[in-house]
């Protein structure tokens, strides 16, 4: 066979090998995810949060009618890097912080604790007598806890 034939036989042989390679790099990367397990009103919920850049565009998420949840998950830069857990009051003249809990990332706990990282919290309401209970884990990128 021609020098030059083998060469395109040789290129044809790689394509199927590079499209592979360049699907794969275009996958989305899996991260880890911060997963709260949110009881109020003897419903169990699992809000889920994705690291962000900035802690400030974290929306709060509505449980039950009064409470309000937020997490943010900050991974970098690294002496900023921590998980923040917020409850607030749902009051007619706004949010009221009524329960904060900042822990370091990576958590120093969790893997095959009942608990989570964080442990059991019970927060409760002053007005409606209400009580949320939460605990958090992280979430590996192929679904175990980690």
């Amino acid at each position: 066979m021609p020098l030059r034939l083998q060469a395109i036989s040789s290129l044809a042989n790689l394509c199927p090998l590079l499209v592979v390679a360049v699907l794969l790099l275009a996958l989305p990367a899996q991260a880890e995810t911060l997963v709260c397990h949110v009881t109020y009103g003897g419903e169990t919920r699992a809000l889920e949060a994705q690291p962000v850049t900035s802690p400030y565009t974290v929306p709060v998420q509505a449980v039950g009618s009064y409470f309000l949840f937020r997490m943010t998950f900050q991974k970098e830069p690294h002496d900023l890097a921590a998980i923040k857990i917020y409850v607030f009051a749902d009051r007619d003249t706004g949010p009221a912080p009524i329960h904060q809990a900042t822990h370091p990332y990576p958590p120093t706990a969790g893997a095959g604790t009942p608990y989570g990282f964080t442990g059991l919290h019970r927060v409760y309401e002053p007005i409606r007598d209400g009580e949320l209970e939460y605990w958090c884990e992280l979430s590996s990128p192929h679904g175990a806890a980690a």
